[in-house]
């Protein structure tokens, strides 16, 4: 199967972007790896590799709206460290049954590696103006309500809708576009 039809048509322009856990295993569930997402993203947002305008972490997937230079390279190597420090955890703490998940899920053509975490591809689409944005920013909030997880957006921990809310978040994003 062909990767994804999407692309990153500008390199430095906003995205709405989505990763998603192999097999839509729920990872993100256990808030040490949510961390690991977290720390690589604050770390990008340090380097000025990338600009954060609105993410959330659901249990197997994540949304976010970015930007950088080169998106599709910083994008790349977030998934790429996430992935290993992901796996070097789950050794750690001997979780054998998700790591053999993630060894049989594993893309045969993945020769260079044992295990993946991520599916492949972002499913990109550029942000082409204020209203897009604001229906991205909107409905990357509203995830968290719409599996009926939280009846608030703001009530969800893992997500940029506290920032657009006033409130401190877990990450600074960029409210100017």
């Amino acid at each position: 199967m062909a990767r994804s039809r999407y692309k990153i048509i500008e390199r430095s322009q906003p995205h709405f972007l989505t990763c998603t856990i192999l097999d839509w295993i729920p990872l993100f569930m256990n808030p040490e790896i949510v961390e690991i997402i977290l720390g690589s993203l604050r770390f990008l947002q340090q380097e000025a590799r990338l600009t954060l305008y609105a993410y959330v972490i659901m249990e197997n997937h994540l949304h976010l709206v970015a930007a950088g230079d080169d998106l599709g390279k910083e994008i790349g190597d977030f998934k790429s460290y996430t992935a290993r420090e992901i796996i070097e955890y789950l050794k750690a703490r001997h979780f054998v049954h998700l790591l053999e998940k993630l060894r049989l899920g594993k893309l045969r053509h993945r020769t260079d590696r044992t295990y993946q975490v991520w599916q492949e591809g972002v499913h990109p689409e550029l942000i082409q103006g204020q209203e897009m944005m604001r229906q991205k920013i909107e409905y990357i909030h509203a995830n968290p309500v719409s599996r009926g997880y939280v009846d608030d957006p703001t009530h969800w921990r893992y997500s940029s809708a506290r920032n657009y809310n006033g409130e401190p978040g877990l990450l600074e994003v960029a409210k100017e576009w």
